[in-house]
C-alpha cells in the first residue's frame, strides 16, 4: 500500500477529476431526482438556499441547476437569485479554504511541473500582457456556469493575491448572475 501512495503525486486532483465524472453521469441520467426536486420545493425560500449551496459542487450542480429551474415558477426569481446566490457561496468559501490550504502543497509542485510550466510559457507567448487576466476571466466563467464550480474556485485559490474577501465579493456575484440565467430560464421553459 506504502508503494501504490508513493507513486500517485496528485492524489487530491484525481479525487477531483473523479467527482467530476460523476457529475457527468449525473446530469445525463437527472430524471432520478424528481424526489429531491419535490423536496427542495417544499422548502420554499430555504429550497433556494439549498438549491444554491448544491449548485456549486460539481458533483450536485446538474441536480441542483435543475431544482433552481422548478423553483422558477414558483417564487420571486429576484429573491430566489439572491438567496441562492448566498447558499452557493457558503459553498465556495468552504471549496476555497479547502483549497487554499489544504492542496498548497500540491499545488506549489504543480507549478513546477515541465507540463504546466511549458503551459504557461506558452500562453504568456500566445496572449502577451493580457495573460494575467486569463486564468481569473476562465475561472469567473466555470463559477458563473453550472460547471463543476470546484475547478473554477481552485483556479482562483491557487492565485495568492486574490484574498478572502475579494473571492466571496467576486463568487457571489458571479453565482447570482448564473443563477439568476438559469432562474429566467427556468420560468420560460
Amino acid at each position: 500500500m506504502k508503494n501504490i501512495k508513493q507513486k500517485i503525486q496528485y492524489p487530491k486532483f484525481i479525487i477531483l477529476v473523479l467527482t467530476i465524472i460523476i457529475a457527468v453521469c449525473l446530469f445525463q441520467s437527472g430524471n432520478t431526482y424528481k424526489p429531491f426536486h419535490d423536496f427542495i420545493l417544499s422548502l420554499g425560500l430555504f429550497g433556494d438556499f439549498v438549491g444554491g449551496f448544491f449548485y456549486a459542487y460539481g458533483l450536485t450542480a446538474a441536480p441542483a441547476t435543475s431544482v433552481l429551474m422548478l423553483l422558477a415558477k414558483e417564487q420571486n426569481i429576484l429573491v430566489a437569485g439572491l438567496i441562492a446566490g448566498l447558499g452557493a457561496l457558503i459553498s465556495d468559501i468552504l471549496i476555497f479554504l479547502f483549497i487554499r490550504y489544504s492542496f498548497s502543497d500540491e499545488i506549489n509542485r504543480l507549478k513546477k511541473e515541465n507540463l504546466v510550466v511549458s503551459i504557461k510559457n506558452t500562453g504568456k507567448k500566445i496572449f502577451g500582457p493580457f495573460y494575467n487576466y486569463l486564468l481569473p476571466s476562465i475561472a469567473g466563467f466555470i463559477i458563473a456556469s453550472p460547471l463543476p464550480t470546484e475547478i473554477g474556485v481552485s483556479l482562483l485559490a491557487s492565485l495568492k493575491k486574490i484574498s478572502i474577501l475579494k473571492f466571496m465579493v467576486i463568487a457571489y456575484l458571479l453565482h447570482t448572475i448564473g443563477i439568476m440565467i438559469i432562474l429566467v430560464i427556468g420560468n420560460a421553459i
